[in-house]
């Protein structure tokens, strides 16, 4: 009777949010209406339904493409929403979604690899198939790393944002050593809706009418997971296998929809985000309401791009995110804090007795990798050991990189004990927070508006980007009470907006890409003393004010009452230490840019060994993040001689299957 009395206050956000979809529906239907009046005049609409033996060519394309590729926008952006609300109601996590679960990048991935080593297999599958399969693989990896705890909620989306970083890494990778072979695949990779017949409106329909009868089957058990598993249990549902069943459900929707049409950015995140702010509460009222939305959401948006001439090149799912992610931006401050549910924070092992002998045995690693990367190197005759005059004549070329990639790792790791503390969410850190990319979007920025902009023009675009997302991020904050899910939130817009924006300008095929590539990915090529000695400066700075976080990060996990009762003004606190968190990555951002997740792997690595109190972690991590960057920096310029893989890219696959090792290993 309860949950029945819920569903009847619900009526109203739910008119909202159907409101909201009706309008994005007309929208799209009005902008459709004139793409086909520029085909086909109006009088001859008729003739879209006669013998296609006797069309003329204007009415092939509208009935062969263009109206297809409309059902099949309404089709894919209401089988992304659905499916996120699976995905975040079942993980009990407004970010779970196809990209922060691995679908997508697992998709990418292997129709990259398919395409440069294994040709026949392509020719054989086509994109749909290897897309699906690189689908599924993704998926049950994160199944496999989160299933000691019985799918947590926590574990699984930690596990799909460590599977989706990871196989992005790997396609950056191969795009930098073959960007000209690979621009088709970013053209897909970047969501597109071109039709060439009705085969893909017919899957999709079949598979997203399926999928809404698991769905109404699944409803009233995935309903009373709301109440919690205990609860849930008590009233009679096998939770592990409801779980199991209802991600599975939504992993092979998501799969088909990428397999079909690409990646489309940021619906499946957008879409519910948008039933929440309207007020629905309830999931019935959510799988309602979000499916209408999304399929509004994604036609629209693709009208739009054919519509504008300045656009046509745009793929759609870089479109969708352009668009939507401001969207949501807007939506934020208006969301309810109810409407988000609250994430819950990783449990590390036990704390350690006595830290210290850990911490010098870390500071010797460090030594040793230090060592290793002055020293120890490739040459055309093979490895060598530098020393005295060889060594003194290396010096100038290797220690600035390693100091810079030193400090920038450092930094890194410190600021994502900060965030994950602050806000007690596993998933905080600089690169999902949205600084990083508020700092990448500055940069990107200045460089089609300025053909060759000084360094200090550099500065100064990614210290303004940085500045912006962050005074935004307060914002919110400030309006939220610095709720974890909803600064979160703007983090993953700010970082799908600078995803869209590389695709669309690696889909251009524009020259300046290449070194814009070069920088997101972590490189050090451009790496002059003078630049290392500042960074270090500053982060020397910045580090220097880390031990008057400690009693803050303390405190701040035992929740606000406990905070106030013991004197601290909560907001001010947080706030300093967001200043210091957003100087900490800007100034690494601008070293080693913006997709490095050292900021999320160090500090997880630090606490998954023991180190659980705010000092111990801090130190920890910080060690392990600027060692990981370090020996990442040197191993990337070693391993391929005379090539080079950047130091953000590589640390990826360096720090990676150790931080899979400790999850697994984790209690």
């Amino acid at each position: 009777m309860r949950a029945d009395a819920v569903a009847r206050t619900d009526g109203s956000p739910v008119r909202a949010a159907m409101m909201i979809a009706l309008a994005l529906l007309l929208a799209a239907a009005g902008l459709s209406g004139v793409a086909l009046s520029r085909l086909v005049a109006p009088a001859d609409w008729p003739g879209l339904l006669a013998d296609p033996a006797a069309a003329d060519m204007s009415i092939l394309l509208a009935r062969q493409s263009l109206l297809p590729r409309i059902v099949v926008g309404l089709l894919a952006g209401a089988g992304l929403a659905l499916a996120g609300v699976v995905f975040q109601n079942v993980l009990r996590n407004p970010l779970a979604e196809p990209a922060t679960l691995g679908v997508s990048a697992g998709a990418q991935l292997a129709l990259v690899v398919a395409t440069l080593w294994f040709p026949s297999i392509a020719d054989t599958l086509r994109a749909e198939g290897i897309a699906f399969l690189g689908a599924l693989a993704a998926i049950l990896l994160v199944a496999a790393i989160g299933w000691s705890r019985v799918l947590s909620p926590t574990r699984m989306i930690v596990a799909g944002v460590f599977v989706s970083l990871y196989a992005g890494a790997a396609a950056g990778v191969l795009v930098l050593f073959n960007q000209h072979y690979l621009t088709g695949v970013f053209l897909w990779g970047s969501g597109s809706l071109v039709q060439n017949g009705w085969d893909a409106a017919w899957t999709l329909s079949g598979r997203l009418a399926l999928a809404a009868v698991c769905v109404v089957i699944l409803g009233r058990p995935l309903a009373l997971l709301v109440i919690g598993d205990e609860g849930a249990h008590a009233l009679g549902v096998k939770v592990p296998a409801v779980r199991l069943a209802a991600l599975a459900l939504a992993t092979a929707l998501s799969a088909s929809i990428v397999s079909a049409v690409g990646m489309i950015a940021f619906i499946g995140l957008a879409a519910p985000a948008i039933a929440r702010a309207a007020g629905t509460r309830t999931l019935s009222a959510q799988f309602a309401a979000a499916p209408p939305i999304g399929a509004g959401l994604l036609c629209l948006t693709d009208q739009l791009v054919q519509l504008a001439p300045f656009a046509r090149e745009i793929p759609t799912g870089a479109a969708t995110a352009l668009i939507g992610a401001p969207l949501l931006l807007w939506l934020l401050p208006r969301m309810r804090a109810a409407s988000v549910p609250a994430t819950q924070s990783v449990e590390g092992q036990a704390r350690l007795a006595r830290p210290v002998p850990m911490l010098v045995a870390g500071c010797a690693v460090a030594v040793l990798v230090i060592s290793c990367a002055l020293m120890l190197g490739r040459t055309p005759h093979g490895w060598s050991w530098f020393a005295g005059p060889e060594l003194a004549e290396m010096l100038p070329w290797r220690w600035p990189r390693v100091l810079a990639t030193f400090m920038a790792g450092g930094m890194l790791a410190a600021a994502g004990v900060l965030i994950q503390r602050t806000t007690s969410n596993p998933l905080g850190s600089p690169e999902i927070l949205g600084i990083s990319s508020g700092a990448a979007l500055g940069l990107i920025v200045l460089l089609f508006l300025m053909p060759a902009p000084s360094p200090l023009w550099q500065l100064a675009a990614t210290t303004a980007g940085a500045a912006l997302a962050f005074a935004f991020i307060l914002a919110v904050g400030a309006r939220s009470g610095f709720a974890p899910d909803k600064l979160l939130l703007v983090g993953i817009a700010f970082g799908t907006m600078l995803s869209a924006l590389a695709a669309v300008l690696m889909a251009s095929g524009d020259p300046r890409m290449a070194t814009l590539l070069g920088w997101m990915a972590g490189s050090t090529y451009a790496m002059t003393e003078s630049r290392a000695l500042v960074t270090a400066l500053v982060g020397c700075l910045l580090l220097a004010l880390l031990p008057l976080a400690a009693r803050p990060l303390e405190i701040l996990p035992l929740g606000v009452g406990v905070s106030h009762a013991l004197g601290m003004r909560v907001n001010r606190t947080r706030t300093g230490l967001l200043l210091l968190t957003a100087g900490l990555t800007a100034t690494a951002t601008l070293t080693v840019g913006p997709l490095t997740f050292v900021g999320l792997l160090a500090p997880h690595m630090a606490r998954l060994a023991g180190f659980q109190r705010p000092v111990a972690h801090l130190a920890a991590s910080i060690l392990a993040g600027a060692s990981i960057m370090v020996a990442a920096d040197w191993l990337g310029r070693s391993l391929i001689f005379p090539y080079q893989i950047p130091a953000g890219l590589f640390a990826s696959f360096l720090a990676g299957p150790l931080f899979l090792f400790l999850l697994r290993r984790q209690s």
